[in-house]
């Protein structure tokens, strides 16, 4: 731990001289200078000229207990004493990844109880395709080799699960989809519902499942893969009529339902997994972020007891990573979950912080720039507009007054994040009503400065 860093101008140099960020225009950046966190306690972070930063992302979407836990420094220091690092490949097992894999079994809805190990939620897709797709070879229907997913979806950056991924901008810079991945429309009423009601726009959308389905033959495709509510699309939460018609159709069409939970699973949306509150039954579950609150990297893919029958009886499955199932890594999640159940802290999200965040998040719909509030649990949504009537989007370039309130954020000490003109939070889950009240007086102070530059810029025009 480096308590005495070197000035901030020289790391921002040294930053910009070596390091590649994800996501980045790194040319601009290293213009700017990147800002540098150094801290991080609770839901707050310190930079390193004295900042005290309210995360209202919990880092990307995960860090669901708060930074600074001892108990996980701890932990992760036994571990690496008793076993540093062991794999699992050759017919061996340790402790720590007997132990998790017993206590996801019992926090996982349905009969998900069996995991497959991973390092990330990208890579947990890529080992989703592989799944389904060697699930059905087994059971002697090699044809069923599609995989549905969502434009604007969001399961990962590699070049599989980048191409389950709907983001088009990430498949037109290096990611061109791999054959066996087919779209859908997202369920997004703001942007595409027009004069529909909600519940009929969210059947319409469902119903595009089928639709692709029929295109594709039934034969061919083997799952559909969702998150219960994007999140990096936006936030973007389906109406109450969507998620009850596409089980329906996995359900109608020996479909296998994958639901994307790396950002919704482990108390984000008040309950352990987003299946729950969303009332899904999938085959399969994409776990990580909240598995670890972020402390060390780690992933899986929990199948249901009908899917891990016939992966195991299909010989071997040659698929695998070397830190699949790493015991410190593993260590760190089984101590996460402690935390998260014995201090009640989901109990507490469904029970408290939600109606609380909901309640003070969309008083933020009387300002002249807020459309729209939407929220689950403790994640929620923008969308700023010119013209809340007509839900309209802004003239120019999209996004890019999101981005004007998002600089503003940062500038009140508020992590905020944009995506294209909605501003969506995430917060650790241990986030208190005062911390709430001064989450939403920073926002909305930034959504005021942001306003007066748009409008200061000619950017507040209706396209």
């Amino acid at each position: 731990m480096l308590e005495n860093h070197l000035p901030t101008a020289e790391l921002q140099a040294l930053d910009a001289a070596h390091h590649m960020h994800p996501f980045t225009d790194g040319g601009a950046l290293n213009k700017k200078g990147a800002r540098i966190i150094t801290g991080g306690k609770g839901v707050f972070l310190t930079d390193s000229d004295g900042n005290r930063i309210l995360d209202a992302m919990a880092g990307l979407w995960c860090v669901n207990i708060g930074y600074g836990r001892e108990e996980m420094a701890q932990v992760a220091a036994n571990q690496i004493r008793q076993l540093s690092f062991y794999n699992t490949f050759f017919q061996t097992s340790h402790v720590p990844a007997i132990e998790l894999a017993q206590r996801l079994a019992e926090l996982a809805p349905g009969d998900l109880n069996h995991v497959f190990y991973n390092g990330s939620g990208s890579d947990s897709n890529d080992t989703n395709i592989r799944i389904v797709r060697h699930y059905w070879a087994t059971k002697g229907k090699p044809d069923k080799q599609i995989v549905i997913s969502r434009w604007n979806g969001y399961h990962g950056s590699t070049i599989g699960s980048g191409s389950l991924t709907g983001m088009k901008y990430m498949h037109e810079q290096g990611v061109p989809m791999i054959d066996g991945i087919a779209h859908i429309n997202e369920p997004n009423w703001w942007a595409d519902g027009g004069d529909m009601t909600p519940e009929d726009f969210g059947l319409m959308r469902a119903r595009e499942l089928e639709a692709k389905i029929h295109e594709l033959g039934e034969g061919n495709v083997a799952a559909f893969i969702a998150e219960p509510v994007q999140g990096a699309g936006g936030v973007i939460v389906p109406p109450s009529t969507y998620w009850p018609e596409i089980q329906r159709i996995c359900d109608a069409h020996e479909i296998l339902l994958i639901a994307d939970e790396v950002i919704t699973g482990f108390g984000r949306t008040g309950k352990w997994f987003g299946s729950q509150t969303m009332g899904i039954r999938p085959d399969i579950m994409t776990i990580a972020k909240g598995l670890s609150s972020g402390y060390i990297p780690i992933g899986g893919s929990l199948m249901s007891d009908e899917v891990a029958d016939v992966i195991n009886d299909g010989g071997d499955f040659n698929h695998g990573y070397t830190y699949s199932a790493h015991p410190v890594a593993a260590a760190i999640a089984l101590e996460n979950l402690r935390i998260l159940d014995e201090e009640g802290i989901v109990e507490r999200t469904g029970s408290v912080v939600a109606p609380y965040l909901k309640a003070k998040w969309e008083s933020l719909t009387d300002h002249p720039m807020v459309g729209e509030a939407k929220i689950v649990g403790a994640m929620g949504s923008i969308a700023l507009t010119p013209h809340k009537e007509s839900r309209a989007k802004f003239a120019g370039k999209q996004g890019a007054v999101g981005y004007i309130c998002r600089e503003r954020c940062f500038a009140n000490n508020l992590v905020m994040r944009h995506v294209g003109d909605r501003m969506v939070i995430s917060p650790p889950l241990v986030i208190t009503e005062a911390e709430i009240d001064l989450l939403i007086d920073r926002a909305r102070l930034s959504l005021d400065e942001a306003y007066d530059k748009a409008k200061a810029e000619g950017l507040f025009k209706v396209a």
